[in-house]
């Protein structure tokens, strides 16, 4: 790429002198602003930041491999999973949900954990955390759970009222919340961590004969955390460990490795399963549905560009592929718009022609112009269809997804909480957590709960209580609270339990 040593400015005229603007004088004098090379340097600078993430700001990523393990073809006949030992290319980017691009690693936060195949059939992508479930179910509500997690309005700080205040008027946050304060919270590094779509796809098969999916990504380098100490230790040694990490790791041929697997469920189990499977804040028990392995994972190469490719990558749920469909989960449905929309104002309306978003089956579409076409824009070729010009792509209606019958009425269904939304944190709690679990988790809760209004204190750990009476106890105990009216509070509706506290 460089064999011609000469600098040159953007356009490709050799630079005569990069140390010294063109100026009226060698000591005193005027700078002209003639000085093209200069100009052009100072305001390359000055656009050298796009807008940051909303959420996932920080991020680190990977190119690497994914080989199939197992024959699943009779679920799902999406090319890149038909047979045994088939590989596709993956760049996959790890991040911190609420941090900003200058925040550490090791803040108590989910992480993102996103997967791009570059199928032959085009780009599929698998946006999820490390998590298995998430806050809310219904994507009219992420806006306002970020802000929550984000800064107060008018002191530009951190504010645990408004953190507390959205989770307690929210009870589906209880699963989350419970994985979030444990010490699940705070991954030792993105090596060590497990990933999750997190959402239920659809998979069907050449029949057009579907069935319902989670992906499980587990670590082959054992999952490991760190306690509240650990993580604040590690911020003020290096709030880049884990990106460090990452790139140390690939950089020494320490390649890391993601067994992954499915969980499957046919459409007549789904209707018949005890939780909404298609709710994002519960998980399908293993042992109802156990996880089936589909292959691995390797992460085996640097990006040789922060910035042109983990910073620009722009995943989207949306890019799905033949063989892969969404569910009726209200939350994907929305971030089916909302992360290709998000692309659209940080990267532009042609972002899919930046090298690191460009499928390897070559884009052929009628969408023509906008900032940033390169390329040749298409040349000659119609921007138009239905064309009678031969040639040109056409549909193909092989590719559409099997029917799925929906008797609807339409109307702004909101969802109350219900006592079934307490049963699977509740477990995860008594059955999951081992005694160090827990008092990890009571501690991580209290020491950030007891920042907010006393009124939000009660009402969240009415919840934790509602959630386990052991849960809800200790907690507050840790903060002093008056046991007796946390348990009545416990009793009562979520709005009548509101209203009490407001």
């Amino acid at each position: 790429m460089f064999k011609d040593k000469k600098l040159t400015t953007a356009s490709g005229l050799p630079v005569p002198s990069d140390q010294a603007s063109l100026t009226t004088g060698a000591k005193e004098g005027y700078t002209l602003l003639a000085d093209a090379h200069l100009t052009e340097k100072l305001a390359h600078f000055n656009r050298e930041r796009i807008p940051e993430r909303v959420v996932h700001a920080k991020g680190a990523g990977a190119h690497g491999v994914f080989e199939v393990t197992n024959d699943l073809s009779a679920y799902c006949c999406a090319d890149f999973l038909s047979t045994i030992g088939k590989q596709t290319e993956v760049f996959v980017r790890f991040s911190t949900v609420g941090g900003e691009r200058g925040s550490a690693d090791s803040e108590r936060d989910p992480r993102g954990f996103a997967v791009r195949f570059y199928t032959e059939e085009g780009n599929y992508d698998l946006v999820g955390n490390n998590t298995p479930v998430f806050f809310i179910r219904d994507a009219i509500k992420f806006p306002d759970f970020i802000h929550t997690q984000k800064r107060n309005p008018q002191t530009n700080l951190k504010d645990a009222d408004m953190f507390w205040d959205f989770l307690s008027l929210t009870p589906e946050s209880m699963h989350q919340v419970t994985i979030l304060f444990s010490d699940r919270g705070t991954p030792l590094d993105f090596r060590h961590m497990n990933g999750y779509g997190s959402h239920t796809f659809m998979w069907y098969n050449s029949k057009k004969e579907y069935v319902w999916v989670k992906y499980h990504f587990k670590t082959d380098q054992k999952n490991k955390t760190m306690d509240a100490q650990m993580a604040e230790a590690m911020k003020a040694k290096d709030s880049d460990h884990a990106t460090r990490d990452l790139f140390d790791a690939i950089e020494r041929g320490d390649y890391p490795i993601w067994s992954v697997y499915v969980q499957i469920m046919t459409s007549k189990q789904a209707k018949d399963y005890p939780f909404d499977p298609f709710d994002v804040t519960k998980v399908w028990y293993q042992s109802d549905y156990p996880l089936i392995p589909l292959g691995k994972m390797t992460l085996n190469k640097n990006p040789e560009n922060y910035f042109e490719e983990t910073e620009q990558v722009a995943f989207a749920p949306s890019n799905l592929v033949r063989g892969i469909g969404w569910s009726p989960d209200k939350l994907l449905q929305g971030r089916l718009f909302a992360y290709h929309d998000a692309h659209l104002y940080r990267l532009g309306t042609n972002h899919q022609q930046i090298p690191i978003n460009m499928s390897k089956h070559k884009a052929k579409t009628y969408q023509r112009d906008g900032s940033m076409s390169i390329g040749g824009n298409q040349g000659k070729e119609p921007n138009y269809w239905p064309n009678s010009i031969e040639g040109q792509p056409k549909p193909d209606a092989s590719f559409s997804p099997p029917q799925i019958e929906v008797q609807a009425i339409l109307a702004r269904h909101e969802r109350p909480s219900e006592d079934i939304d307490f049963i699977q944190p509740g477990e995860l709690y008594r059955r999951v957590m081992n005694e160090q679990d827990k008092e990890h988790l009571i501690n991580n809760i209290a020491s950030h709960l007891i920042n907010a209004k006393h009124k939000i204190q009660m009402r969240q750990c009415a919840l934790f209580y509602k959630t386990d009476k052991d849960y809800g106890s200790r907690i507050a105990k840790a903060l002093a609270l008056d046991l007796d009216e946390v348990k009545r509070l416990s009793l009562l509706s979520q709005e009548e339990r509101v209203n009490e506290t407001s």
